[in-house]
């Protein structure tokens, strides 16, 4: 798929997700076959520009094009206010998010309570196009609900304005995560208007995402929770449409080099005080379906330093490949 002059090496996307997607992690996908990354999202509330969490999120250092950044708000000259100093900053896409379902941020009408609001989503879409020169893209949602699913005329709009790709995720705001996902609305889209259609959610393994790509006729195809504790779902995926076969999933052994090398990173990234606390969720998904995975993840979720929790970790893995028949 082509993003403006941007041609992704596969059409697997890592959503952004707030908490997840940062730096160490888009890094990780990328190398295990995602095509593209999306960072977690940016507000455009210039005074939280300069805080640490900010600067961590928009941070893209050493990170292999193209790097989309997400910006999230309601108001459309702080939106394009917020573009520039991403593009400024080496943002090669900028990402719009109308699609984030949480609280806090519909609450101030922003993510998915924009698209309530059609008339303000076309003056952010063109404040946000006409501010910057790399491609804008566009997170959205179905619709605010079930009675109100508009994901199709958005997409017209998003279109006219010269929005250059599309993520559906296949449910309303007020689904949240809830049900299955809406891929016949989703298909609708893509035969609505001729820019790149992007499917989100429920794409859980290889054979799910042919089927989606089948049925919506979509150009690409977007990851978030399936790939939490699993980023090598992306060369599962992409194997599987290339040659119609399923790889042998990763060896207990293998994980650990992963789970491994993802931690080190997050500790590097964020330090000795932070980077422990960061990794914890990533040890929970890396960790579940193991053999005493609950008592380790109590046990660990207690460590302070980076040194004892790779050794922790280390020693949660060697004890499991072991169980396994996977140790010399």
């Amino acid at each position: 798929m082509q993003i403006g002059p941007y041609k992704l090496q596969s059409n697997l996307i890592l959503a952004p997700m707030a908490g997840v997607t940062d730096l160490p992690y888009r890094q990780l996908c990328r190398e295990l076959g995602a095509g593209m990354a999306v960072s977690e999202m940016v507000s455009s509330n210039s005074l939280l520009w300069g805080s640490e969490k900010t600067l961590r999120r928009a941070n893209h250092t050493g990170e292999a094009g193209p790097r989309s950044v997400q910006i999230v708000g309601a108001d459309p000259a702080l939106m394009a206010q917020a573009a520039k100093h991403n593009a400024d900053r080496g943002a090669q896409i900028i990402d719009i998010n109308m699609g984030c379902p949480a609280k806090k941020i519909c609450n101030v009408m922003a993510g998915s309570a924009l698209l309530k609001d059609e008339a303000l989503v076309a003056k952010i879409l063109h404040a946000v196009t006409n501010a910057v020169d790399v491609p804008v893209t566009l997170k959205i949602r179905t619709g605010w609900d079930t009675q109100s699913r508009n994901g199709v005329r958005i997409a017209r709009i998003a279109e006219s304005c010269g929005i250059q790709a599309l993520a559906v995720h296949g449910r309303t705001r007020a689904c949240a995560y809830r049900g299955q996902a809406e891929y016949d609305t989703i298909a609708a889209i893509k035969q609505a208007v001729q820019i790149p259609i992007i499917a989100n959610g429920d794409i859980d393994s290889p054979q799910k995402a042919r089927q989606v790509l089948h049925s919506t006729g979509v150009d690409a195809l977007m990851i978030g929770r399936a790939a939490q504790g699993r980023p090598w779902i992306f060369r599962a995926i992409n194997h599987y449409l290339k040659n119609n076969e399923e790889l042998p999933a990763p060896t207990t052994t293998q994980i650990a080099e992963i789970a491994t090398q993802h931690i080190t990173k997050l500790h590097s990234f964020y330090g000795e005080t932070t980077g422990p606390r960061i990794a914890r969720k990533h040890i929970a998904w890396y960790s579940k379906g193991y053999t005493d995975a609950a008592l380790f993840r109590h046990t660990i979720n207690r460590v302070q330093s980076c040194e004892q929790q790779l050794l922790m970790l280390k020693e949660f893995f060697d004890c499991n490949a072991k169980r396994m028949g996977e140790a010399a």
